[in-house]
């Protein structure tokens, strides 16, 4: 089951990339959203949890599809000295059957 209901906020992109399906490598990236489109991003996610064991990232260059398996790992980690943060970890790990994921 591939679903992709949501699109991360635009980031610039240079015209002659192509969009990428990631299924090897490694990947980071962070992107800033406002509330609503971080509401927005943790329902998509949840919706695509609640209707199967894949769910996909995607940004206007790659995409990721994965199949997860449970149990999933939620971590939250609070700092409440100074400027407090309150940081919420969500940890996927591969479907057992599923080779590791990498860059095309």
């Amino acid at each position: 089951m591939n679903i992709s209901v949501y699109k991360m906020a635009e980031i610039p992109t240079k015209e002659e990339r192509q969009e990428k399906v990631i299924t090897e490598g490694n990947l980071e990236h962070e992107v800033y959203l406002n509330r609503e489109q971080m509401a927005d991003f943790l329902i998509a996610l949840g919706e695509q949890m609640k209707k199967g064991d894949e769910v996909t990232v995607k940004t206007a260059d790659w995409e990721i599809p994965f199949r997860f398996r449970e149990p999933i790992e939620l971590e939250i980690d609070f700092e409440g000295y100074g400027e407090k943060e309150l940081e919420i970890e969500i940890e996927f790990k591969g479907k057992r059957e599923d080779e590791v994921p990498q860059i095309s």
